[in-house]
C-alpha cells in the first residue's frame, strides 16, 4: 500500500478554476483559529465577494476578541453545535490539512473529500482535501494566498472601502505578520518581506493591524500570564522551560482559552533557553500543549536546535520547526512528566552539551 505524502498535487491556476466554477463555497480553517487562519478565511471571503460567488465562513472556536474586532463585518458561523447545510459544491480549507484540527466538522467533511481543496504551509497533514497546495517554505498561509488572488484576478486593494472593514491586503498581512512574530521569526525571509512590502503598498495599514491584534487584551490575560510564569520550571540546564495552567487558573482569572495566544513565548528572552512549553489542562484527563523553540545561534550548518514539529509529532501533534502543538490524553501531572522526558531527549539528540536538569 502506498503511503500518503502531504504535498501539493495541483496548480494554483487549476484550483483558481475550481473556485470560479463553484456555485456556493464553504471556507474553513483549523480549530481555535489564529491570525493566519482568520486572515486567510477573510481574504478568501473578500475575493469570493468580489467575484460574486456565494459563500459561508465556518470555523471552530474560540476566536480572540482582537481577531473579531479585525473582521467585524465578516459573518462567521460556528461549529458545533450547528453544522453546514448540504448546499455547497466546494469547500476551501486554509492553514491546515490535519483531521485533528478539524474535529467539529470532521463528520460533515469526510464524505465530501472530492469537493475539498486546501491551501497550507505546514509540513504535516492528512488526506483531507482531494487537491491542495502545500508550500512549507511560505511563512504563512496568507503568503501563498497572494498567488491565488493573482490567479483569480482579484485586486489586493479590494474589500476595504467601508469603515472598519479590512481589505484583502490587510487580511493577508494579518496572517503573515502574526505567523512570523511581526517579522522576527526565522521563517521570515526575503520572499516574505517582499510579499509584506507588496501588501503595504496595496494599502495594508500595519500599525492599525498591530494595535487591533496586539494591544486590545483584557486584564485577565495579564493575570493568566502571571499564573503561567509562576508555574515555570526550568529543566535540562535551563535549556527548556515547562509552564502549566489548570481549570482553576481560568476560573480565578476569568481568562478564556483564546487569550493564551503568545503566552508560551514569554520566557524566550532567557538567554540559555532553547525550548518553551505551555501545557494547559483541558479537563481531568487531557491537556493541550504549545511548543516553541529558537533557531540556532550559530549559522553554521548542523548547529544544534530543537525541532518542535518533530517533538510534537511524538504526541500526535505537529506544526512548524519552531512552533508546534499537540493534544495529549493524559492528566496534567502525567503529561508534564512525559513531555519533560521527551524534551530532554530532544535536547540531547540535537547535540547540546552539558545538559543537566535544574530546578
Amino acid at each position: 500500500m502506498t503511503s500518503f505524502e502531504y504535498s501539493s498535487n495541483a496548480t494554483m491556476k487549476h484550483l483558481a478554476g475550481r473556485i470560479t466554477s463553484a456555485r456556493k463555497i464553504l471556507v474553513t480553517s483549523h480549530e481555535k483559529p489564529d491570525g493566519d487562519a482568520i486572515g486567510s478565511c477573510a481574504a478568501v471571503a473578500r475575493a469570493l465577494t468580489e467575484l460574486g460567488i456565494r459563500h459561508e465562513v465556518w470555523v471552530q472556536g474560540p476566536i480572540s476578541d482582537g481577531l473579531l474586532q479585525f473582521v467585524p463585518d465578516l459573518s462567521i458561523r460556528m461549529a458545533p453545535p450547528e453544522l453546514p447545510d448540504e448546499d455547497h459544491d466546494l469547500v476551501i480549507i486554509v492553514d491546515t490539512g490535519a483531521w485533528t484540527q478539524l474535529q467539529p466538522l470532521q463528520d460533515w467533511l469526510r464524505p465530501r473529500r472530492d469537493s475539498i481543496i486546501g491551501f497550507d504551509h505546514h509540513a504535516r497533514g492528512d488526506d483531507v482535501a482531494s487537491e491542495r497546495i502545500v508550500r512549507v517554505e511560505a511563512a504563512s498561509c496568507t503568503e501563498l494566498l497572494v498567488s491565488l488572488m493573482d490567479e483569480l484576478g482579484v485586486s489586493l486593494e479590494a474589500g476595504g472601502d467601508e469603515v472598519g472593514r479590512c481589505s484583502i491586503a490587510e487580511a493577508l498581512l494579518l496572517g503573515l505578520a502574526t505567523d512570523t512574530g511581526w517579522f522576527r521569526f526565522e521563517s521570515c525571509g526575503a520572499e516574505s518581506l517582499s510579499v509584506a512590502s507588496r501588501l503595504v503598498a496595496a494599502g495594508a495599514d500595519k500599525s492599525r493591524i498591530f494595535r487591533i491584534i496586539e494591544e486590545t487584551d483584557r486584564p485577565a490575560r495579564i493575570h493568566m500570564a502571571a499564573r503561567a510564569l509562576q508555574s515555570a520550571r526550568f529543566i535540562d540546564g535551563d535549556r527548556a522551560v515547562l509552564m502549566s495552567l489548570t481549570p482553576k487558573d481560568f476560573a480565578e482569572t476569568t481568562a478564556r482559552p483564546e487569550e493564551l495566544s503568545g503566552l508560551v513565548n514569554y520566557p524566550m528572552s532567557v538567554g540559555t533557553l532553547e525550548v518553551s512549553i505551555l501545557v494547559t489542562a483541558v479537563d481531568a484527563d487531557s491537556v493541550k500543549v504549545s511548543f516553541r523553540s529558537k533557531p540556532p545561534m550559530d549559522p553554521t550548518p548542523g548547529a544544534p536546535f530543537v525541532d518542535v514539529n518533530a517533538l510534537a509529532a511524538g504526541f500526535g501533534g505537529g506544526g512548524h520547526v519552531h512552533a508546534a502543538g499537540a493534544r495529549i490524553d493524559l492528566p496534567l501531572d502525567q503529561a508534564l512528566e512525559a513531555i519533560e522526558q521527551a524534551v530532554g531527549a530532544a535536547i540531547q539528540d540535537a547535540g547540546f552539551v552539558d545538559s543537566g536538569s535544574t530546578v
